[in-house]
């Protein structure tokens, strides 16, 4: 652009040249006036001091103009500039944990179902997504790409289709003894949470039946201490609340013990009342990694450029006002 600007102010020279060579052809065709004693009257001090200064102002004129144009060309190029910046993410963290055992099979599609409707009622939280069964497995970690965590729940509930011969969330998930290990669940998803040195507020939805078939690392209950050192509060969806009274009420104490609560999994306001319940918590900053990026910074060549063609309209009018006083 600034190239484009000098070529422009090139041409409006040559103009001008040739307007003003055609305009003194046209005056030396008219008869001239005759001036008796012309060289004593352009001698005289004020007529050369008149004659110097309606030359600089002319050339004023020129140069401001040309600079206005030049000035044109860099503010149309759109000048850059280099800023820092460090990305602020001012929210929550959720990992959703989800029990993939046999025992939950019938009842995982809804529970997806219900994770899914969780989704749309965040707005800016990272979310996060490990399932368990007799060994824990991360789908995909903290993350506020939402289009991205609406896919990853949708090819887990398609793997509960059983159309490929190993079902994804069979894949990792049987790396050990026994079955719905709870507490070793638990305590997989409780440890994705990153930044553990900045003050977060972290929240794990479980989805559970509480059915424990084998031997864990850890129990439930140790698994809830753990969580609630770590300031982790546990949100339970369970499917099986109110058929087992003891192993719901285990479930619900475990929760009770980080700050959360237990939910019925088909209860009508199960979605609303976690969605709340996390929002409850004050969304802490998290901060990304410093970038450099490169942003508009035309303001000192605009200003420039209005100061050069303020002189060149000031000028412009005292040679006019100087033109019009003459004899």
């Amino acid at each position: 652009m600034p190239l484009v600007a000098l070529g422009v102010l090139a041409a409006a020279v040559a103009v001008g040249a040739v307007i003003g060579i055609r305009s003194g052809r046209r005056a030396d065709a008219r008869p001239a006036a005759l001036v008796s004693r012309a060289e004593r009257l352009r001698a005289l001090p004020s007529f050369r001091a008149a004659v110097r200064r309606r030359t600089a102002l002319l050339s004023g004129i020129v140069a401001l103009g040309a600079i206005a144009v030049l000035l044109g060309g860099v503010v149309a190029a759109r000048p850059m500039a280099p800023k820092t910046v460090q990305p602020v993410n001012a929210s929550r963290d959720i990992m959703l944990c989800l029990d993939v055992s046999g025992s939950m099979s019938d009842v995982d599609v809804e529970v997806l179902s219900v994770f899914k409707e969780l989704l749309e009622g965040f707005e800016g939280e990272r979310i996060g997504l490990t399932i368990f069964n007799s060994s824990p497995v991360q789908v995909f970690p903290l993350t506020d790409d939402y289009a991205f965590v609406k896919e990853q729940l949708q090819n887990v509930r398609s793997s509960f289709d059983y159309v490929d011969e190993t079902p994804e969330h069979w894949v990792g998930t049987l790396n050990g003894p026994g079955a719905s290990l709870i507490g070793d669940g638990l305590a997989a998803c409780t440890m994705r949470f990153d930044h553990q040195d900045d003050e977060r507020s972290r929240s794990v939805i479980l989805a559970t039946d509480n059915e424990l078939a084998g031997a864990s690392i850890l129990t439930l209950d140790e698994a809830a201490q753990y969580a609630k050192e770590q300031r982790v509060r546990v949100f339970a969806l369970n499917p099986v609340q109110g058929k087992d009274a003891q192993v719901s009420a285990q479930l619900a104490d475990a929760a009770a013990l980080t700050g959360g609560q237990s939910y019925a999994l088909r209860a009508t306001t199960t979605v609303g009342d976690i969605i709340a319940e996390i929002q409850k918590q004050e969304a802490t900053t998290l901060k990304g990694q410093a970038q450099v990026i490169l942003v508009d910074s035309p303001n000192l060549w605009i200003s420039l450029m209005l100061v050069a063609v303020l002189g060149f309209v000031v000028l412009l009018s005292v040679v006019r006002d100087a033109g019009g006083r003459r004899p």
